[in-house]
């Protein structure tokens, strides 16, 4: 239950927190507070996945995509609430097979390969299915001051994988932290 309701928490505050821009150092259109808080559900997934295995952690993003989106639907748009669902199901659900196809690799590369891999297809599809073809969202802004002009959902996503990124190899510290307390799910092979 733990696991589902970090998740669900998780999930949550982020579609709440991607409404709100960073209204510091020019970061406005480039830049959401929900990049900062997302990378914890791949935490949240690669704790549960490396104590109860990818069966338990596949469960967990379920329960926390149900619970997420409904809240998110009452505490976000509908649209949102809905890209958030999509995005966070594939991408989670990616997390999970690629950190038990690495798992008894060295430790830190399961959680940052699933991560990466994960917060690219989840901030791909979100933010195509959330802001693609919304005016507002579509306004052209200058790429990260090059010059070149994309759409601001275009120049909001690309910064927000920066972030998340970040947030994954950050969040390695924790999950360091936490491995000595989280026995490792083990196969066990079937006695004949």
């Amino acid at each position: 239950m733990l696991p589902v309701a970090a998740m669900t928490l998780v999930v949550a505050a982020s579609n709440v927190l991607l409404q709100h821009p960073v209204r510091a150092a020019g970061l406005e259109d480039k830049l959401t507070w929900g990049a900062f808080t997302y990378p914890i559900a791949f935490l949240v997934t690669d704790l549960t996945n490396r104590r109860f295995g990818p069966v338990a952690a596949r469960r967990v993003v379920y329960a926390g995509f149900a619970l997420a989106v409904a809240l998110s639907i009452w505490l976000a748009t509908p649209r949102i609430a809905l890209a958030s669902g999509a995005a966070f199901l594939v991408g989670q659900l990616l997390d999970v097979s690629v950190f038990a196809r690495l798992r008894r690799l060295a430790w830190w590369r399961a959680p940052l390969a699933a991560g990466l891999l994960g917060s690219a297809v989840d901030t791909a599809l979100f933010f195509t299915l959330a802001f693609a073809g919304d005016a507002a969202m579509s306004a052209p802004v200058s790429f990260a001051g090059t010059g070149v002009t994309t759409p601001l959902w275009v120049s909001l996503a690309a910064f927000d994988f920066l972030v998340k990124a970040i947030g994954a190899a950050a969040l390695l510290a924790p999950y360091a932290a936490l491995m000595t307390s989280v026995r490792p799910f083990e196969t066990v092979a079937p006695v004949r």
